[in-house]
This record gives structure tokens, C-alpha cells and sequence, in this order.
């Protein structure tokens, strides 16, 4: 039967023996030691306030071959930067420099970047308090700030 421990008084061995290897699932170390929230810079929130630095583009990865367009912005709760996405077709010709965005986690696996944007999580959903999508299909004007 292996080498796992059998017979009534096993369950102390087994207990111990199961504690020792939780410690190898990378899963189980990620949860107790909280390194999502850490490394995240957005602190484990689903959203965050930030201030849009300077529009960039970024090349999309093979064999797509387009000009994803991209905010560089700071997060208002720790300073930290990360890139967002823009999405939507001239979504960029609405966000200014100086604006106030709130940015989400796009979806990726495991938190990490989706689709053909190399190194980018994070997408802009609202510019100056006012849903993007609303900007986009006419709905709303930009606020003046």
C-alpha cells in the first residue's frame, strides 16, 4: 500500500504528512501568503482611481499586426504605474492627459496580460467619473474638469 502510513493510530502521521505537502501546491503558498496582494498594484481591489501620464501604442503581438492603443497612467492610491488598455474604436480621442480614469484587471489567466497586448492586465472603464461605452456610443459628453 506505499509507504503512507495505515492502521488506528495513523491520523496524526497523515495529518502531519498532508500539512508538509500543501506547502508544494504553488496555489495553496500563494493564498496563505497573501503574494497576489502584495504584488498587485492595485492592492487586491477589482478597480482603481488613476491619473492618465501620456497615450501610447503598443505593438500587438504575431501574427497580429495593429497599434493597441494604451493609457499610461499612476494610480492615485499608492503611485504606483501601469498600463491600461483603451477599448473601442477613437476611445483614446476621449481620454486627455491629467484625466482621472478608473482602471479593471482585463482577465487574463492567472492575472496576467490577455490577448495579443504584450504586458498589459488592465483596461479603462470610466474617464472623468463617466462610463466609457456611454462616451463612446454618444450617449454621454466628457465632463470638463
Amino acid at each position: 500500500m506505499g509507504n503512507k502510513p495505515s492502521g488506528l493510530s495513523a491520523g496524526k502521521k497523515l495529518k502531519e504528512r498532508r500539512r508538509k505537502s500543501r506547502w508544494k501546491d504553488i496555489k495553496y503558498v500563494k493564498r496563505v501568503r497573501n503574494l497576489k496582494k502584495k504584488s498587485d498594484p492595485l492592492g487586491g481591489a477589482s478597480q482603481a482611481k488613476a491619473l492618465v501620464l501620456e497615450k501610447v501604442q503598443l505593438e500587438a503581438k504575431q501574427p497580429n499586426s495593429a497599434m493597441r492603443k494604451c493609457v499610461r497612467v499612476q494610480l492615485v492610491k499608492n503611485g504606483k504605474q501601469v498600463t491600461a488598455f483603451v477599448p473601442g474604436d477613437g476611445a483614446t480621442k476621449l481620454i486627455d492627459e491629467h484625466d482621472e480614469v478608473v482602471i479593471e484587471c482585463i482577465g487574463g489567466k492567472m492575472g496576467r496580460a490577455k490577448g495579443d497586448i504584450p504586458g498589459v492586465r488592465w483596461c479603462v472603464k470610466k474617464v472623468n467619473d463617466q462610463s466609457l461605452p456611454a462616451l463612446l456610443g454618444g450617449k454621454l459628453e466628457k465632463a470638463r474638469k
